[in-house]
């Protein structure tokens, strides 16, 4: 064969714009809620409006007198089928983990646990008969405060006897990868510089778009679940393992989800209950959370007081640092929540060469709406504490805040690097993203005039923060995850059909909620393979038709699950081969391919492995002992994580007289490797930004004395507009990434890793002079007023100190 064809542009590199899109911004989308089966009933969830207390009657019977209504359901009714929510991630043996079951049988532990469910034949019907369900309580002592939780002053489950779920501990002289760190504090303490400050991260919740919904079909062979989830091959297995049900026999759907930020990574309560109740009536039952329900009984996030202490030298060489923290569980300890933090173990030390590190976390249960991933899932806690001592220091040395941090950062000439934490960092270049962003800045020209406002004295004073972050992402290595006693691998799963027609089929373990899988995708197989973007057909998120996966989460989608998609095609290339051989009649080891074809060397003679393909269909002229068809699989475990890297500076206008913060710049310069798609990529890191910045100026969710979430709708947690921010400047560098063939780093949670504190820092800076050196986030008009008006930390520390626990109380890892 003789015909010629010329080679599909390179698609990788390219802004392309996402497949996705058409679909979703012209309402042909498949949410979970709109997913309508015949017979299907509806539930609607009694909820406690107490934090804590006992259950000593259930009156149904009114609810199920109501029209429509087919029957209410306690949890004493499902107590011996309902099972438990799963714990993955014990970070201790002698972690204490409550019993959490999906309806409350006779105690509830925070307000907004499920005590009853109507079933009833419309979703109106169902809300109007829960307001009929009379439930009785006796209220018990709530605890709230997380200091003095940690202290057992009054107990979230009497039956444990105490509120602390697990200590864990890394030391870096313990584990070998540095040294003493009360050595080096002492010394610093002796003839350098000890800085000592307390920072508190507080909640947060995900407020995903989507509320979570979840419809069961239990009528078929399989038992079918729709969930509006991150994980649904997650969500399957446990499912199964909980409930008892033939792993086989269930089939979970992820169809279109509406955005998660770790929100939906999850196994919840309602999803266990519909599933309970859909085969108890062999009915299909749906869900649907409403937005208050959303944001007062799914999980949240961050609520940590972080204990710091950083040594160093007389100019500024950093020599040790120790971290003491106390985490907030909230009620249970969810599926992850307790290793949440423990992520944050291995970034606190940063870009920054320590050569001591203790940190330690004490997991303390409360009666508050149980916390578990949120987007960047311990790694913006490590960074916000650790650019705030960099800023800490710098003051105290005497330097900018960018001097201090290149004194400190480890060089580029030094990669691959051992931290005193244990973690490689394969690649980054520091120094190059630092230059970049401060050009793009004008970080020489706003310091002048911000020494020019000070020398004035005018109202409103100009900050300028610094943020240098890195994160280890692509959470992966399955070997690293046993050794933490994770509950799951971190490899990834991927398939490629190559159909007769030479169209691609891509199928792959990921599940995508907003972040462009099907585009990017389709890019890196179409360059792979040689074959049009068009022509590949991205399938994700139903356990039947992509069978193996473990899903969307920690910036994993890319490095691990593209790696899988590249491994996989390679395959399809090395199975075409021989094939092309026979029908060109030519050695395999003549054959070359680029392009999308298989050409013989030296000659014109070629195939496109579309052509393959088809002849892989028909087989009638096909080699002998090569089995037809060129379908591939491939799974892969990467031996890392992956380490993005950036530097975020932000320009804040603070006006002394009333505390207002206007933001009047923000520039960042990431290296996240080598990028697939700079649209995407352009959408990923603002999203992020956005959100950093909010924890940084307005959200925050709050519970009063008797445990009610006082911020439970968007009137009062304040999440940001478009109206609400300025125009970011983003750019990259590459450093390409060692742990995988496309070179690529993760950069979902970049953004918001970063850019916390970066607008506290440029806040704080602002306000040097007035002698502030912390106001607890979000930063309010009010909080910064106050911190003006004190000169001080404006509400950054409570009365009651920080509790410290001994090592000895627990699990040293």
């Amino acid at each position: 064969m003789t015909v010629t064809q010329d080679a599909p542009a390179p698609e990788i590199g390219q802004a392309r714009r996402r497949k996705e899109d058409q679909r979703l911004i012209t309402g042909r989308t498949r949410w979970t809620d709109n997913i309508a089966l015949p017979g299907m009933l509806h539930l609607a969830m009694v909820r406690s409006p107490f934090a804590h207390a006992k259950i000593t009657s259930i009156d149904a019977s009114a609810a199920k007198a109501a029209s429509n209504v087919v029957t209410v359901i306690t949890g004493a009714d499902v107590a011996e089928e309902q099972g438990g929510l799963p714990n993955a991630w014990p970070i201790t043996p002698d972690q204490v983990t409550p019993p959490h079951p999906p309806v409350a049988v006779d105690r509830v532990a925070f307000a907004g646990e499920i005590v009853a469910v109507v079933v009833a034949r419309s979703a109106a019907a169902a809300r109007d008969a829960a307001e009929l369900v009379d439930v009785d309580y006796e209220e018990l002592p709530a605890a709230l405060d997380l200091k003095e939780s940690a202290e057992d002053k009054v107990l979230a489950h009497p039956d444990l006897g105490t509120n602390k779920s697990a200590l864990w501990v890394f030391d870096s002289a313990a584990a070998g990868t540095g040294g003493d760190v009360e050595e080096a504090i002492a010394k610093a303490r002796e003839d350098g510089i000890v800085i000592e400050r307390e920072y508190r991260q507080q909640r947060l919740i995900p407020a995903f778009m989507e509320p979570r919904s979840v419809v069961v079909d239990p009528t078929g062979e399989q038992i079918t679940m729709w969930s509006a989830t991150q994980i649904p091959h997650i969500l399957r297995f446990l499912l199964a393992a909980v409930l008892g049900i033939p792993e086989s026999k269930v089939r979970v759907i992820a169809p279109d989800v509406g955005g998660g930020f770790g929100g939906k990574l999850q196994t919840t309560p309602e999803e266990f209950i519909t599933m309970v109740i859909a085969r108890r009536l062999g009915k299909p039952v749906k869900y649907t959370e409403t937005r208050s329900e959303s944001l007062m009984s799914a999980h949240h996030g961050r609520d940590q007081w972080q204990r710091l202490t950083l040594a160093a030298d007389k100019d500024g060489t950093v020599t040790g640092l120790k971290v003491d923290l106390l985490a907030d569980l909230g009620a249970y300890v969810s599926l992850v929540g307790g290793g949440v933090p423990v992520l944050g173990a291995f970034m606190f030390n940063a870009i920054y060469k320590f050569p001591a590190y203790h940190w330690q976390v004490q997991t303390v249960l409360t009666n508050k709406t149980w916390t578990d991933a949120y987007r960047g899932a311990g790694r913006p806690e490590a960074t916000y504490a650790i650019e705030r001592l960099m800023d800490e220091l710098a003051v105290e040395v005497g330097v900018d805040p960018l001097e201090i941090r290149e004194k400190n950062w480890i060089k580029h000439e030094e990669f691959p690097f051992t931290t005193v934490a244990g973690l490689e960092y394969d690649s980054g270049n520091y120094e190059a993203a630092t230059a970049r962003a401060k050009e793009m800045f004008g970080y020489d020209d706003l310091r002048a005039e911000q020494a020019e406002r000070r020398a004035r004295g005018d109202k409103v004073q100009l900050g300028i923060g610094v943020s240098t972050f890195t994160e280890m992402c692509g959470l992966a290595p399955s070997r690293v995850l046993g050794s933490l006693d994770y509950g799951a691998g971190g490899w990834e799963h991927a398939s490629i059909r190559m159909l007769p027609t030479g169209k691609v089929e891509v199928i792959t373990g990921t599940s995508a909620h907003g972040q462009g899988h099907e585009t990017a995708f389709s890019q890196i197989v179409a360059d792979r393979l040689g074959v049009a973007f068009e022509d590949v057909e991205v399938l994700h998120g139903d356990t039947q038709i992509a069978h193996k996966g473990l899903d969307t989460y920690g910036s994993r989608s890319l490095v691990v699950g593209g790696e899988a998609l590249v491994r996989a095609a390679d395959k399809v290339i090395e199975k075409a081969k021989p094939i092309a051989a026979h029908l060109l009649e030519a050695s395999v080891d003549d054959l070359e391919f680029a392009g999308g074809r298989f050409t013989v060397k030296g000659t014109d003679q070629g195939m496109a492995i579309g052509e393959i393909a088809l002849a892989a269909f028909a087989s009638h002229n096909y080699p002998e002992g090569i089995e037809p068809g060129l379908d591939a699989d491939a799974t892969f475990d990467p031996v890392n994580f992956n380490y993005p890297h950036g530097t975020h500076l932000c320009a804040m206008e603070v006006d002394t007289e009333t505390g207002a913060s206007k933001m009047r710049k923000y520039v960042c310069c990431d290296d996240i490797g080598n990028i697939i798609n700079p649209l995407i990529v352009a959408g990923q890191v603002h999203g992020g930004l956005v959100q950093g910045i909010a924890q940084a100026l307005w959200e925050e969710a709050l519970y009063d004395d008797s445990g009610t979430l006082v911020t439970g709708s968007f009137v009062d947690y304040l999440l940001p507009t478009a109206a609400d921010t300025i125009s970011f400047e983003v750019d990259h560098t590459v450093s390409p990434a060692l742990t995988n063939s496309l070179g690529t780093k993760g950069v979902g949670e970049a953004g918001t890793i970063a850019s916390t504190p970066a607008v506290v820092n440029a806040i704080v800076d602002a306000l040097r002079p007035y002698g502030v050196n912390d106001i607890q986030m979000p930063c309010t008009p009010e909080r910064v007023w106050r911190a003006i008006n004190s000169g001080g930390a404006g509400g950054s520390t409570e009365e009651s100190a920080m509790p410290h626990f001994d090592q000895s109380e627990g699990g040293a890892q």
